[in-house]
C-alpha cells in the first residue's frame, strides 16, 4: 500500500487514489499536462487567429438574428470574464443564468454589473426550490462525491434548450486549461449521466423533476452531430490569468471578489470546503493550484503557501453550516450521520456510462493518432 505522496513539480497527492508517479517523481496530472493539455492553450497570435475564425462563422451564421451567441453567466470570475471578451470580439451574447436559490450576494451583483454594463440580454431559468432542495438531499443522503453534478447538468441543459429555442448554434464556455487542466476522475462524475442523476433521485428522493433542466443522452448526440451545435473555449485562445481577469472585472465593471474559485455559490463553498474535504478526503484546490502551477501562473512554493491556509475559517464554518443545514431542513445530527456513512461510487446506481464510454474511448484514440501523426510530421 503506497503511503502519503506528493507530486514534485505540483501539489497533487495521493488522496487521488488512481495517481500514479514516473522515476522523476512527476505525477500523471502533470504528464498529462505536458504531452496533451499544453497544446490546447493558444495565447498567442496563432490562438487569436483561431480565435477570430470561429468568431467571424458565429457572427456570419448569426448575422440576421438578435443574438450570435449563448453565454452562461454565475458572477464567477470565469464566466463574467467571459462576457467581457465577448463583447471586445464584437459579438452578440445571450446571457443564461440558472438560479437554484444558493447565489451569494457578490455573485448577484456581479451578474447584474456585467449585464448592465456590457448591455446584455439575460436569460434567466429559475428552478423550483423546494424541487432542488429534494435532489440536493438525495445526493447528500447518496452519499457520492459529485453533489454539484445536478447544477452542472442544468446548465448544460439549459444553454441546450435556450441555443435550440432561438435558433443559435455557437455556446461560449469559460472552461479554461490555466486553472481547470487537472481534477481527478475519483473527484467528480461526468455531468451529462442524467440517467445517474434520476437514479440517485428516484432513489432518495420524493418529489418530481419539473423545472430542473435535463438533457438526454439522445437529446445530446442530436444536438452536437446534427443541429451542430458548437462550444467555444475563449479562454484558452487569449492570455489568460486569474489574478489579471479580476483585476481587469473590477477595473471595467466593478466586479466583486468573492473569495476561493466557485465560491460565488453559497453551497458551492461549504460543499468544496468542508464535505469534500471531511467525508471524502477532498481538497480541489490541490487540484486548481497544480493547473496553475503547470500553466507557470504560480509557483509551487506559492501554491504549498495557500494550502497552509485553512479551508474553512472556524466562525466561517459554524455561520455557513447553520445557514446550509436550516435551508436543506437537515439537523445537525442527521447531517452527522450521513457525514460519517461511507462514501458511494455514483456507479452504483444505474448510469449511461456503459453506453458512452465506447463513444469516448473512440475519441480518445482518435485523439491519439492524430497526435502520433503531428509528430511524425513535425
Amino acid at each position: 500500500m503506497i503511503g502519503h505522496r506528493v507530486c514534485v513539480r505540483c501539489v497533487m497527492d495521493t488522496t487521488d487514489s488512481q495517481i500514479t508517479f514516473d522515476e522523476r517523481g512527476f505525477c500523471n496530472h502533470c504528464r498529462f499536462y505536458e504531452e496533451h493539455t499544453a497544446r490546447l492553450i493558444y495565447g498567442d497570435e496563432k490562438g487569436r487567429s483561431q480565435l477570430g475564425d470561429m468568431v467571424a462563422q458565429a457572427k456570419h451564421e448569426g448575422r440576421s438574428k438578435a443574438y450570435n451567441v449563448i453565454i452562461g453567466l454565475s458572477g464567477g470570475v470565469d464566466s463574467s470574464y467571459l462576457g467581457l471578451k465577448a463583447r471586445e470580439l464584437g459579438l452578440r451574447p445571450l446571457a443564461i443564468h440558472l438560479d437554484n436559490s444558493w447565489d451569494s450576494e457578490p455573485a448577484v451583483h456581479n451578474i447584474e454589473r456585467v449585464v448592465r454594463t456590457l448591455e446584455l440580454d439575460l436569460v434567466t431559468h429559475v428552478v423550483d426550490w423546494q424541487e432542488f432542495r429534494d435532489i440536493q438531499r438525495a445526493f447528500i443522503a447518496a452519499g457520492v462525491v459529485d453533489i454539484e453534478l445536478i447544477t452542472d447538468h442544468a446548465i448544460t441543459a439549459l444553454a441546450h434548450r435556450v441555443a435550440r429555442d432561438q435558433g443559435i448554434r455557437w455556446v461560449l464556455s469559460g472552461t479554461n486549461h490555466v486553472t481547470e487542466s487537472i481534477m481527478p476522475t475519483t473527484w467528480m462524475h461526468r455531468k451529462t449521466d442524467l440517467r445517474n442523476l434520476k437514479a440517485i433521485h428516484r432513489r432518495f428522493g420524493t418529489r418530481p423533476l419539473r423545472t430542473l433542466p435535463t438533457l438526454s443522452m439522445v437529446e445530446l448526440q442530436w444536438n452536437l452531430n446534427v443541429r451542430r451545435l458548437r462550444s467555444i473555449a475563449v479562454l484558452n485562445y487569449l492570455p489568460y490569468t486569474r489574478a489579471g481577469a479580476i483585476e481587469e472585472l473590477q477595473r471595467e465593471l466593478g466586479w466583486q471578489d468573492y473569495g476561493g474559485k466557485h465560491h460565488e455559490s453559497l453551497w458551492t463553498r461549504f460543499y468544496q470546503a468542508h464535505i469534500l474535504p471531511v467525508k471524502f478526503g477532498v481538497d480541489k484546490r490541490k487540484a486548481h493550484l497544480s493547473a496553475q502551477i503547470c500553466s507557470e501562473q504560480i509557483s509551487r512554493d506559492e501554491a504549498l503557501r495557500i494550502l497552509e491556509d485553512p479551508l474553512y475559517p472556524p466562525a466561517e464554518l459554524r455561520h455557513d453550516q447553520d445557514y446550509v443545514l436550516k435551508k436543506l431542513g437537515f439537523t445537525e445530527t442527521q447531517f452527522a450521520e450521513i457525514m460519517a456513512t461511507p462514501p458511494r461510487r455514483h456507479l452504483d446506481f444505474a448510469s449511461d456510462e456503459s453506453y458512452i464510454a465506447p463513444l469516448l474511448a473512440g475519441k480518445r484514440l482518435a485523439r491519439e493518432a492524430a497526435g502520433k501523426v503531428r509528430r511524425r510530421a513535425g
